[in-house]
């Protein structure tokens, strides 16, 4: 698969750790995170990888900041992602059974590192059940 990760300085080793394990199962990664801990500004991080995933050039993406919410609202101005804020993987479970959520967004400063890294496996292993869900699905975007 191929990945997009962005991230702010508050995210940026769960983003190592994340792209560690990404690299070894053989995923390609896009990174349009900091690779830095100095402050930065996580929408000019975050808008990148909604881009890749609105226009289909990679398969999810993987957004980081301290509380998940300031990507993951970046993130869902795009009309055609469906980020999703999880701190648990069985809420990254749920969002991808029956969101279809095409982003993960992780926050940093409530989740560890590898709790960071099952919900990033969890969130790709799981696939969306459609039927019922796909129907509310599709009632997301604004025209």
């Amino acid at each position: 698969m191929k990945i997009s990760i962005g991230n702010d300085h508050a995210g940026t080793e769960y983003k190592f750790e994340i792209v560690s394990y990404l690299e070894k199962e053989g995923h390609t990664v896009i990174n349009h995170g900091t690779d830095s801990e100095s402050s930065v500004d996580y929408p000019d991080f975050v808008h990148p990888v909604a881009n890749d995933v609105e226009n289909q050039k990679v398969d999810f993406g993987i957004i980081i900041c301290g509380s998940g919410n300031g990507a993951n609202m970046t993130a869902n101005k795009h009309q055609k992602v469906r980020s999703a804020l999880c701190w648990t993987k069985e809420i990254t479970e749920l969002a991808r059974q029956h969101n279809n959520a095409n982003i993960l967004s992780i926050p940093a400063r409530f989740t560890s590192k590898a709790q960071a890294v099952e919900m990033v496996k969890t969130f790709l292993k799981t696939e969306f059940e459609g039927g019922r869900h796909q129907y509310r699905v599709e009632k997301i975007a604004c025209s």
